[in-house]
């Protein structure tokens, strides 16, 4: 058996090849939308793809099955609970099995994440009593169980996919041996749960010990403690769950957008497309195009960019030479597609431009205690981070502002008050900044380190 496992990090998303290198058949299993990695993996190692199998339709990332279905000819396939799909796939039963040659998969209906959840488990050989491992999709992670509160908006209530989670992890999952492998969708930095692991698999014996969600409780306890603290989910999530089910355009994942000179930028900038500006931080804050918004590569760029910016919203990248195409590529990923191109030379643009650029204020926590103390409740402080890190302590007087909701919160915010935005580290609140001050903030700072430098700050003081 050939099996592997990828993990992006930017997205906190794992996927899989799984092949039978005897017969030369495999599936992938919940691809990125970007695609030659599994097709090239799968040519070195002498496989063919003739399936793509999604566990769910993810609402976190936008998937590669249509990528994958346009290149190999895959056969797309959901359980069978799935619905309002618009393209053409084959429904799999629960319990049904696919045989690759000598290796078997076997299909377990697993709702609770959501309806049509699936989990997969992989037999290296068909006679074996103990899998390999299984595929739990969103249904179970390392360290924690599926959210099951992303759908309230589409009418199925949290408490019922709660109580359908239970059922999937104790009657599908628990009855697996203990040295059953598992292999989930997703690790720690997703938003589809609240405690991941940054393990990348597990065993179902080391979850029942490990994993609040596995412990003794009844269904009512259970549905209680997953239901509860939970982070906020990125406003794309909508998005991506429509998208994923509807027959879209493919990525062109070879070809990075086109250069435009700083009038066309411009043009496009009075025409309502926004300057997405993926460099680091300190040295968007020494100087960019005046109104751009500030997503770095080196964070979760396609998290973040889907955080304060609409799929609808038309870009232009403002991009170190070299990373368009990355950056173009990354967006495509959660569907956000609407990349009109990238300036061209951009650090020689801002030196011949000056009067098209502006400066951004990054603040240390040392001269943020200076302003709560000069300005006291004129300081607008905003946290940016999710409710969970919140709950573990905050700077007095911030307003919980996860950066998922930014936008909508600025209607409660005053732009002509001195304002200053924090995160854990410095990276979430830089992306805050930049739109508020995208958005007429006249006096906006972030911090520096964020929360934890603040902490150590005034740590030292005390």
């Amino acid at each position: 058996m050939i099996f592997q496992q990828y993990y992006l990090e930017c997205l906190s998303h794992a996927s899989y090849l799984v092949g039978d290198e005897t017969s030369g058949r495999a599936v992938v299993v919940d691809p990125q939308r970007d695609v030659s990695q599994y097709i090239d993996d799968a040519a070195a190692s002498g496989l063919v793809i003739e399936r793509v199998i999604e566990t769910h339709v993810h609402a976190d990332f936008l998937s590669g099955h249509l990528e994958l279905a346009e290149r190999t000819g895959a056969t797309i396939s959901y359980g069978e609970a799935v619905s309002g799909i618009e393209f053409p796939f084959e429904p799999l039963a629960h319990l049904e099995q696919l045989d690759l040659g000598d290796v078997r998969l076997e299909i377990r209906a697993t709702p609770g994440h959501t309806p049509e959840s699936i989990s997969i488990i992989v037999y290296e050989h068909a006679g074996d009593d103990v899998p390999h491992a299984v595929l739990t999709g969103d249904t179970l992670f390392i360290g924690d169980v599926g959210r099951p509160d992303l759908l309230s908006s589409l009418g199925v209530t949290a408490d019922e996919l709660a109580r359908a989670l239970y059922h999937s992890l104790h009657e599908q999952l628990l009855t697996l041996p203990d040295e059953t492998r598992v292999f989930p969708a997703h690790g720690a930095g997703s938003a589809c749960g609240k405690q991941l692991s940054t393990e990348r698999q597990s065993t179902l014996g080391e979850q029942r010990l490990v994993n609040y969600a596995l412990q003794p409780m009844s269904e009512d306890d259970f549905v209680a403690v997953v239901t509860e603290g939970q982070p906020t989910a990125p406003g794309y999530f909508a998005f991506d769950a429509i998208r994923n089910r509807e027959a879209r355009p493919t990525l062109d994942e070879e070809h990075a957008p086109p250069a435009l000179d700083l009038d066309a930028v411009l043009t496009a900038q009075r025409d309502g497309a926004v300057v997405l500006d993926t460099r680091d931080p300190m040295d968007f804050a020494a100087g960019h195009l005046r109104g751009a918004v500030n997503v770095s590569l080196t964070g979760r760029f396609a998290e973040w960019a889907g955080d304060v910016l609409t799929p609808e919203t038309r870009i232009v990248l403002f991009s170190n030479p070299g990373t368009e195409l990355e950056a173009k590529v990354r967006l495509g990923r959660i569907g956000f597609d609407a990349v009109l191109g990238n300036l061209a030379e951009p650090l020689a643009v801002l030196a011949a431009h000056p009067e098209a650029t502006e400066r951004a204020s990054r603040l240390t926590a040392r001269e943020l205690e200076e302003r709560r103390r000069t300005l006291g409740g004129d300081l607008q402080l905003l946290d940016v981070r999710s409710p969970g890190e919140i709950a573990l302590g905050a700077i007095p007087g911030a307003l919980p502002t996860p950066l998922p909701r930014l936008i909508d919160a600025m209607e409660q915010l005053d732009p002509t008050r001195p304002t200053v935005a924090y995160c854990g580290g410095g990276a979430r609140s830089a992306v805050a900044a930049s739109v508020l001050a995208g958005h007429g903030f006249t006096d906006v700072s972030d911090v520096l380190g964020g929360f934890e430098a603040w902490r150590a700050e005034t740590a030292d003081a005390a």
